[in-house]
């Protein structure tokens, strides 16, 4: 991989954001995010769970994982699964393309990739924004522990550990 094809969020951008001024009251009382997009919808993960955000490379695939696993990439030197998250929720697959990013993050101590479509940006938004998860179709209320409301759009909140946390992908985390 090129040196300049990744883009890492580090635990000094991480400072330099709570530290920052916001009108929207006590700091403590934010939830800093990475949004993405898997099809139509906004997601959201804790950033403090995002370990870096990598352009998508080659997989390696392996046999006898679960399908949502899409394979494995060599991460300076660690093996690190990758999780196709349309699949994991039940969409069609499309093909990757220059916006297709791997986030990833740290599960109960594993360490693996999400495929998403596109990574939006870095948020900061009040926690008193953030209601309790209604039923959302395929992608079940088990995976999602919250909805932010944003100014004009709602933003899904991902619940890693329950997303990975289930028979079917006991084999990854």
């Amino acid at each position: 991989m090129q040196a300049g094809t990744e883009t890492r969020i580090t635990n000094e951008a991480r400072i330099r954001a709570a530290a920052a001024p916001d009108s929207a009251g006590d700091p403590g009382d934010l939830l800093q995010l990475v949004s993405f997009h898997v099809g139509n919808e906004e997601f959201g993960l804790d950033i403090l769970r995002v370990q870096e955000i990598i352009r998508v490379q080659q997989l390696t695939r392996v046999p006898n994982t679960p399908d949502c696993v899409d394979g494995v990439i060599n991460l300076r030197g660690k093996i690190i699964p990758v999780v196709a998250l349309r699949r994991r929720f039940g969409m069609d697959d499309i093909p990757h393309d220059k916006q297709t990013r791997i986030v990833v993050v740290e599960i109960q101590g594993t360490v693996l990739g999400f495929i998403v479509d596109s990574v939006s940006e870095v948020l900061r938004i009040p926690a008193n924004t953030v209601e309790p998860p209604p039923r959302l179709g395929k992608v079940t209320r088990e995976y999602v522990s919250g909805v932010g409301k944003l100014d004009d759009r709602l933003l899904i909140l991902l619940d890693v550990d329950s997303l990975m946390h289930t028979e079917e992908s006991a084999g990854v985390a």
